[in-house]
């Protein structure tokens, strides 16, 4: 296969559980030379999550696919010198410890330019570098709470709810992965940078908040704060999930023409210019009547038949997939949105498919997560040229 797109970028993960591994996984999936960082004796504790197959993390065996593991205490002054090593050859290092950790381990920024100039850190942390809640520890699940995920999320007679996935810290990951790119694009093409680096910040919260588009105008200039909806939409109806006679469908009908598709296909085409529902602002006002008029005729009818008596009529809707659905549906296989990976541990083993999908310069997946300190006489002695006596003597001192 062509090298993906990243190929030429090397990057040091020093970062633990998840936004880091997201961040990393995703760099390496499109090509780049990450090296990850784990604790000697204390190693990654994603490694341990369920559920565990012969023992392997699944968690892990994800995000730490594509990447090459090695081992360093990096509260040593030993393990402190080797990182300042491995910073040297990189474009890119990750962190995600708690403010002002990686200056007392003496690798704040200023310690790993002085090693190399060009080199871009990316900093995560629970609410990022600055303000006053920025020496707090913080998980996702408290990013959730303040983002204003949870309280949107949920019926409207419900309590406001968490993510059932670490979305904040995928988000996050997300971010932090592109925006790496965004700055080492700006090194090798700004005249002004002159080939230097600089530092990413990034709050645990931030890119989750900024999923809310239009509601922070909308305070603003109204004082408006969204309620949740749960299914529905508070700009569009019909919008929800509708019971069939052996599940559930998902529907949305955010255009005219697609509403009147809706109408046709239920058999209703004289609901398209009942007052009640002729416009979108009428609909919604009317909502309740038209999710029972909708689900009356969902519910006496197998879900394939709905949506396919629904799709011949260019409505659009879909089914409620659990990860054994996805497994068997076809449109996933096509995409090649799972793919085949051998792994020493689980021989093999399926796994998400890289994506997006580039035309000439795809990303893959070689391998999933491999062992702890897997790649250490690798990297240490064949790539930065560690002495053997010292690597020895490092490795008995538990400090690789």
């Amino acid at each position: 296969m062509p090298a993906g797109p990243l190929s030429s970028l090397r990057v040091v993960d020093f970062t633990t559980m998840i936004s880091g591994g997201f961040a990393s996984s995703t760099l390496a999936d499109f090509g780049a030379d990450v090296i990850s960082v784990e604790h000697p004796t204390k190693p990654d504790p994603i490694r341990a999550w369920k559920p565990r197959t012969d023992g392997e993390s699944m968690w892990w065996k994800s995000l730490g696919r594509n990447q090459r593991c090695v081992t360093l205490d990096l509260s040593t002054a030993d393990g402190q010198s080797v990182a300042l090593d491995l910073v040297a050859e990189a474009d890119v290092v990750l962190e995600n410890f708690r403010s002002g950790t990686m200056e007392r381990w003496n690798l704040g920024y200023e310690d790993l330019k002085a090693v190399n100039e060009g080199v871009v850190m990316v900093r995560i942390s629970g609410y990022g570098q600055t303000g006053p809640r920025s020496d707090k520890p913080g998980f996702g699940s408290v990013a959730e709470g303040i983002s204003g995920f949870a309280h949107s999320n949920g019926f409207p007679d419900s309590e406001p709810l968490l993510p059932p996935i670490p979305l904040a810290d995928l988000t996050a990951g997300q971010h932090a992965a592109q925006s790496a790119v965004y700055a080492v694009f700006e090194r090798e093409m700004s005249a002004e940078s002159g080939g230097e680096g600089q530092v990413i910040d990034v709050g645990l919260y931030e890119p989750l908040f900024r999923m809310f588009i239009g509601q922070p105008e909308a305070y603003d200039s109204m004082g408006h704060v969204a309620a949740r909806t749960g299914n529905r939409s508070e700009n569009s109806a019909p919008r929800n999930m509708y019971e069939t006679a052996d599940g559930h469908i998902a529907l949305s009908a955010s255009s005219q023409r697609i509403y009147e598709n809706v109408m046709e296909a239920i058999g209703h085409e004289d609901l398209i210019d009942d007052p009640r529902f002729e416009t979108n602002a009428d609909r919604l006002d009317n909502v309740d009547e038209l999710d029972e008029i909708i689900e009356t005729w969902t519910a006496a009818r197998p879900t394939d038949e709905v949506i396919e008596v629904m799709e011949a009529s260019d409505a659009i809707v879909g089914p409620i997939y659990d990860m054994a659905d996805i497994f068997e549906d076809a449109q996933y296989q096509a995409r090649e949105n799972l793919v085949a990976v051998d792994d020493p541990d689980l021989g093999e083993i399926k796994t998400h498919g890289v994506v997006p999908k580039y035309s000439r310069t795809p990303g893959e997946v070689s391998h999933l997560g491999p062992e702890s300190g897997a790649h250490n006489e690798e990297v240490y002695l064949d790539e930065i040229g560690m002495d053997p006596d010292e690597y020895d003597r490092l490795r008995d001192e538990q400090v690789i």
